[in-house]
């Protein structure tokens, strides 16, 4: 008994560091694919300015305090969302302009509901409204071939008009303590109620893209959708249903804004399509569709989160944020063009992205 006990011991042994191993190896290649993505040499160029320039200006401040980190992911709980759904929508070869004025309209479902109908019944009709939205995106652009720009863009003036409409201007407050707790001021443990709706956003998202039919299939339909349509793949439902998940994304983003500042209000998601289509291309996605990169998403979107974040620190206002978030995107999609041609050059061609997974 004493030899069995000390072999198996020593097999325990042996075991752990092998998972430790695999587990530490599975880590490092998530990090490294995120900063080898399409626009990896965007992603790191911005990350050293902004540090080099923050670290200067703002070392007498609490800028780099677990606090304001802490703050950082809260304010971006709702971007961060709603970059791993576009980072499907792209991915497949579409794109979602109407993303973020479902968040107005959808924190305005919610809130309208909550005093009669309860926390449940509100974030259900919300999501629902959300997935609508998407539906309808989808059912328009693959049963009429009309491209998803072009619907997705009357889609957001129609929204806009709608948020617009339903109380004018005036804010609906949002006081169920339920509510307020699962998707904004609440935490399990010291872990804030927001960081897990993150990184629970982030998990599901990479697992599905990287480790499931489903994620190959979204890969595939957006790095040729022909071949991918001959494959047996069905690709107009592959459209459709990234399509709902974006809206779905924009509704759950609402939601935890609704609780997270305590009211609805036209105003929300104004000005979050830039930012998140800032996070996803930053992140590696490639805008021709084919391959993305989850983790990349939310290395973009906290790295935009901290940048916004030493603006108001440093005291600049929103237009000098937007037209930061907009100089970035200039600079990774320049970046991305200068990968594409690079690679096309050595390849003999110029010619779409490998398909690869993310």
């Amino acid at each position: 008994m004493t030899s069995m006990q000390s072999g198996d011991a020593t097999a325990q042994a042996e075991f752990e560091p092998g998972i430790r191993a695999r587990v530490a190896e599975s880590i490092r290649g998530a990090l490294w694919r995120a900063y080898t993505g399409e626009n990896s040499g965007a992603l790191i160029l911005v990350m050293i300015v902004v540090i080099a320039i923050f670290a200067v200006q703002l070392q007498e401040t609490t800028y780099f305090s677990t606090t304001n980190f802490l703050n950082i992911v809260r304010t971006t709980a709702g971007i961060t969302v709603m970059a791993v759904a576009t980072v499907f929508v792209i991915s497949s070869g579409e794109i979602d302009l109407s993303i973020a004025a479902v968040v107005p309209v959808a924190a305005f479902i919610a809130a309208l509901m909550l005093p009669t109908y309860g926390p449940a019944l509100a974030s259900l009709a919300a999501l629902g409204f959300g997935a609508g939205v998407g539906l309808l995106n989808g059912f328009i652009t693959v049963r009429f071939r009309i491209p998803s720009f072009v619907v997705t863009l009357g889609m957001l003036s129609v929204l806009n008009g709608l948020s617009l409409r339903i109380t004018g201007v005036i804010s609906v407050p949002v006081r169920d303590p339920a509510y307020v707790a699962v998707f904004g001021a609440g935490s399990v443990g010291p872990f804030p109620v927001l960081l897990l709706w993150s990184l629970g956003a982030v998990v599901l998202g990479y697992v599905i893209l990287a480790r499931t039919p489903i994620g190959r299939a979204v890969l595939a339909t957006g790095a040729n959708v022909n071949a991918a349509r001959f494959s047996g793949i069905r690709t107009d439902r592959i459209k459709v249903g990234a399509l709902v998940v974006s809206g779905l994304s924009g509704a759950l983003a609402g939601m935890l804004y609704n609780a997270q500042f305590g009211a609805a209000s036209y105003t929300l998601g104004t000005s979050d399509l830039l930012t998140v289509i800032a996070a996803v291309i930053i992140g590696g996605t490639a805008l021709a569709g084919g391959k993305g990169s989850v983790i990349g998403a939310l290395v973009g979107s906290l790295l935009i989160g901290t940048l916004n974040n030493g603006l108001v620190i440093i005291g600049l206002a929103n237009p000098e944020q937007l037209m930061a978030r907009g100089a970035i995107i200039i600079a990774a999609v320049m970046f991305s063009a200068r990968t594409r041609t690079r690679r096309g050059a050595a390849a003999g061609k110029i010619g779409p992205i490998n398909l690869r997974r993310e």
